[in-house]
């Protein structure tokens, strides 16, 4: 190999390696915003349970023929 090849390849390789580096930190960065929506995904699906369990019972009391009937 001459020293041109030699030169490309490193600068090849450094190239790959600034890339490999620029992807592994979008993929911690795409981490993190998956665990914060799994996190609010969770609040929201129990705030949506309790809306619901609220709601039936208050559903419940109204269903109810009044007391003179």
């Amino acid at each position: 190999m001459n020293e041109d090849q030699v030169d490309r390849l490193e600068m090849k390789i450094a190239f790959q390696e600034d890339l490999l580096q620029k992807l592994d930190d979008a993929v911690v960065v795409q981490q993190q915003q998956i665990l914060l929506l799994e996190d609010q995904v969770r609040v929201l699906s129990e705030q949506l349970q309790q809306i619901a369990t609220t709601r039936s019972d208050a559903m419940s009391v109204v269903d109810e023929p009044p007391p003179h009937y």
